[in-house]
C-alpha cells in the first residue's frame, strides 16, 4: 500500500537535498519518480528543485490552483510513476492535500512532501497543518540554532540581520531571509515572552 509522507524542518535543514537523494535512489532502480514544486518559489528558477548543496532538478511546477491529482494522474498516463517528490510543500492549499491523499488511496501512488510546519511568525501554514493531520507518515528532518539546541522555527530577518516582527506569510528567501532557531531563541528575537 502507499502512503503519504510529509518530512518537516524548519529552514536549512536540508529537506531539499533529502528529496533530491531520494529521487536519486528510485531512479537507480530504474523507477519513475514525478518531481513536483511550487510555482511562487523561483529561487532556483522555474519549474527547478535546488539544494544549498549545489545540486539541482528540473521539477514540474504548480500554482495553488492546479488539481494535482489530475496533474499526476495525466502524468501517470503517460508513463507509470512509482513515487511523487513534492518540494516546499507548505504551500500546498488544503484541498491540494487531500488531492494528494486521493493519489495515494486510489491509485496507490506514493507520495512524499517535504516542508516547513510554521511561518515566521509562528503559525503554521494551511497546507502544512493538513498533512499534519492526515499523512500516514511523518519525519522530523532536525538542524540547529545557534545555541546548539533543536532548532523548530524559522525567524524571518532584514538585510541587517535584524527579526521581522509582522509581514505576509509568505515571502520566498533562503539564507538571505531566514534563520533556524529554537524556540526560545524565536521568541527572544520576535519580543515574546
Amino acid at each position: 500500500m502507499a502512503s503519504l509522507y510529509f518530512t518537516y524542518s524548519a529552514m536549512n535543514a536540508g529537506k531539499s537535498t533529502s528529496l533530491l537523494q531520494v529521487a536519486h535512489n528510485y531512479e537507480e532502480r530504474r523507477q519513475q519518480v514525478l518531481l513536483m514544486t511550487p510555482a511562487v518559489d523561483d529561487r532556483a528558477g522555474a519549474g527547478r528543485i535546488a539544494s544549498r548543496l549545489g545540486i539541482a532538478r528540473e521539477a514540474l511546477p504548480f500554482t495553488s490552483h492546479c488539481a494535482l491529482d489530475q496533474k499526476i494522474v495525466a502524468a501517470h498516463q503517460q508513463q507509470a510513476i512509482d513515487c511523487v517528490l513534492l518540494d516546499e510543500a507548505q504551500f500546498l492549499t488544503p484541498a491540494q492535500v487531500w488531492q494528494l491523499s486521493r493519489v495515494v488511496d486510489q491509485h496507490n501512488i506514493p507520495v512524499m512532501c517535504y516542508g516547513i510546519r510554521t511561518d515566521a511568525f509562528g503559525e503554521a501554514f494551511p497546507g502544512s497543518a493538513v498533512l499534519l493531520a492526515i499523512a500516514d507518515k511523518l519525519v522530523e528532518m532536525k538542524t540547529i540554532c545557534h545555541c546548539g539546541r533543536k532548532a523548530t522555527m524559522s525567524l524571518r530577518v532584514d538585510e541587517h540581520g535584524h527579526a521581522i516582527r509582522m509581514g505576509s506569510q509568505i515571502a520566498i528567501g533562503g539564507n538571505d531571509r531566514y534563520v533556524s532557531c529554537c524556540r526560545q531563541h524565536w521568541k527572544e528575537a520576535m519580543g515574546i515572552r
